[in-house]
């Protein structure tokens, strides 16, 4: 019988070929797995490797973790098979890093302090270092009636602060939702998205507005009388303003001459002004816009509406956020 002996360095070859062909296998299987969505890796592990890495010891990891040895013990172990290498070996009586573990431990530290950064409750808000841009999309009237206001009190705040006002043409919520729009002021209705959050601001109402001198300004003003004038209606779809009209029907009158058909309260106001033409419109909405003008109660009774500001939720708990809506809150509350 014919017996071949294996020189020692071929034999040590062909046993690491081996066990790093196994451990190169189940990496790739465990890839795959991963890849194809049948498994992921399990990331309270980079906890575990962060403590391992910077203790160079189970038995000190595991006390710093308040686990048990053996626990810790397992826990290394599957970090072995995840990253499919030793990390921590034996050299004397305590453990060396490979040069794997040594790769990984700054990268390991820095991913597991931003997990808890973004974990961790957020820090009080430093409004004199704070540099952002809001966009607020408002009814026509508004920025006039409450901008210089909510302008004044952002800048002694936060001067870092910018607020872009724009134009609102109508009452989707898109802009909201694809963050173009931070916050939005108006009317909420039941077309109004679900989902947005909102917040009363203030109750308003309707009220008739002429030139010093018209005819108007002094007297009793019916219904009848109001609805003789010649009109401006405030509608951005072209159409008669509908709460008005409505409550006029109960004394058998309708505004019969409307001159003008307009977009907005400010244009309305600036026609009034220069003309015998009559607006109507919100009271509070325009108070700034209606000076040296005379307003009156109208002789009918429209509903009173709310006017709210909306927001998408996402940006509810956003300090930044919080603290500009409280400011529009204030400045709504002071001006009446």
């Amino acid at each position: 019988m014919i017996v071949f002996h294996m020189d020692r360095n071929i034999a040590h070859f062909l046993t690491w070929r081996k066990t790093h062909r196994l451990h190169f296998i189940s990496a790739f299987d465990a890839m795959s797995r991963h890849r194809g969505g049948m498994s992921r890796p399990d990331l309270n592990l980079l906890v575990t490797l962060d403590v391992l890495l910077a203790e160079g010891s189970v038995a000190r990891a595991a006390q710093r973790l308040r686990l048990s040895p053996s626990a810790m013990s397992r826990a290394l172990a599957r970090l072995r098979e995840t990253t499919g290498d030793p990390l921590l070996v034996r050299a004397g009586r305590g453990l060396v890093p490979t040069p794997r573990a040594i790769e990984l431990r700054e990268r390991v530290s820095q991913l597991v302090q931003g997990g808890e950064a973004v974990l961790r409750p957020t820090e009080k808000l430093n409004l004199k270092q704070i540099v952002r841009i809001f966009t607020l999309r408002t009814s026509e009237g508004f920025v006039e009636n409450f901008g210089p206001g909510l302008i004044a009190r952002i800048g002694e705040e936060a001067p870092g602060v910018r607020l872009r006002f724009v134009q609102k043409p109508n009452k989707d919520s898109t802009p909201l939702r694809d963050g173009n729009v931070d916050l939005e002021t108006g009317v909420v209705e039941s077309t109004t998205s679900p989902e947005v959050r909102t917040q009363a601001l203030f109750r308003d109402r309707y009220v008739g507005v002429v030139r010093k001198g018209h005819p108007l300004a002094q007297g009793k003003i019916t219904p009848a009388r109001y609805a003789a004038g010649r009109h401006i209606s405030v509608s951005r779809f072209g159409i008669d303003n509908e709460p008005i009209a409505e409550a006029l029907k109960p004394f058998g009158v309708e505004r019969e001459i409307l001159v003008a058909i307009v977009g907005g309260f400010s244009t309305a106001l600036a026609l009034a002004r220069a003309s015998d033409l009559i607006a109507s419109v919100p009271e509070r909405h325009t108070g700034y816009l209606r000076k040296g003008m005379h307003s009156f109660p109208l002789p009918v009774s429209p509903p009173e509406f709310t006017v709210s500001m909306l927001w998408h939720p996402r940006l509810d708990a956003d300090p930044a956020h919080r603290w500009l809506r409280a400011h529009v809150r204030a400045v709504c509350a002071a001006i009446r």
